[in-house]
């Protein structure tokens, strides 16, 4: 009399082998595709932590040089501004042009500058972004009236913030405001009112669109790149899933009909 072999459990039919397999092929598909999206979002979201202290824009710079020329030549004191990332000098400028210093110049016995050190931090560091705002002179020019103009720049909203958000503007902007805070210390006279500038074309307006996108274009096409990647892994992932559990059916079923053969014979 043969002997009734017992039935295949569920842990040990093919189907729940093959469905194991299943399972574990898309975890890994589901963890590929997770490092692939944080990976992406550190690409794209990577460009707005920069450590790197931004130089005035160029407009700011063309601004800012012929006001303090007309200062100069009334009041008979160079200006001028020095941004730096210690030790970095990020950008200088004075009456005499973009990127000239003016206590480096013989043609300014006399002058007046104003620096700002500016450092940036990372996110994961502890700790803050700092500005520090120094007013400079020429030997001839009392300390405490050079501390008296650099306090007054608070008054123009050019506190530490300020150079912190915007370092740029922030410098350009405390530069022009030089002649008025050194008359009111007594350093200089009044500067003369500045003369109307001759009419001229209006200056073409920059081009249309959005400064964060257009910045981050490198970082968005990389971003695009590793999700379409991450998207081709999910689907190959299910089509494999697929094709095995068609493979496991059929293979369950020859399993049961196998069971029901040896229960007849038994």
């Amino acid at each position: 009399m043969a002997t009734a072999k017992p039935a295949p459990t569920g842990h040990d039919t093919p189907f729940a082998s093959g469905k194991s397999k299943v399972w574990k092929q898309t975890a890994l598909w589901v963890g590929v595709t997770a490092v692939v999206v944080a990976c992406a979002f550190g690409v794209f979201n990577g460009g707005s932590d920069s450590l790197e202290v931004p130089a005035p824009a160029a407009d700011e710079r063309a601004d800012t040089v012929p006001l303090l020329q007309e200062a100069a030549a009334s009041q008979g004191i160079c200006y001028g501004w020095r941004l730096t990332d210690q030790p970095n000098v990020t950008s200088v400028g004075s009456n005499l042009g973009d990127g000239i210093a003016v206590g480096e110049d013989p043609r300014c016995p006399r002058w007046i500058e104003v620096e700002a050190d500016v450092t940036y931090t990372s996110e994961s560091s502890e700790a803050s972004d700092s500005a520090t705002i120094r007013v400079n002179g020429s030997d001839d020019i009392d300390t405490g009236d050079l501390y008296t103009i650099g306090r007054g720049l608070e008054r123009f909203g050019l506190d530490d913030d300020a150079f912190i958000d915007d370092p740029g503007w922030a410098v350009t902007r405390a530069a022009t405001t030089l002649p008025l805070l050194a008359a009111e210390a007594g350093v200089a006279e009044p500067a003369a009112a500045p003369t109307a500038a001759p009419t001229a074309a209006p200056s073409p307006l920059p081009a249309a669109g959005n400064d964060y996108w257009r910045d981050r274009w490198g970082g968005l096409l990389a971003a695009a790149g590793l999700l379409l990647l991450a998207a081709l892994f999910v689907t190959v992932g299910v089509v494999q899933r697929r094709r095995q559990l068609r493979g496991v059916v059929p293979a369950q079923r020859a399993g049961a009909e196998a069971a029901g053969r040896t229960r007849e014979e038994a």
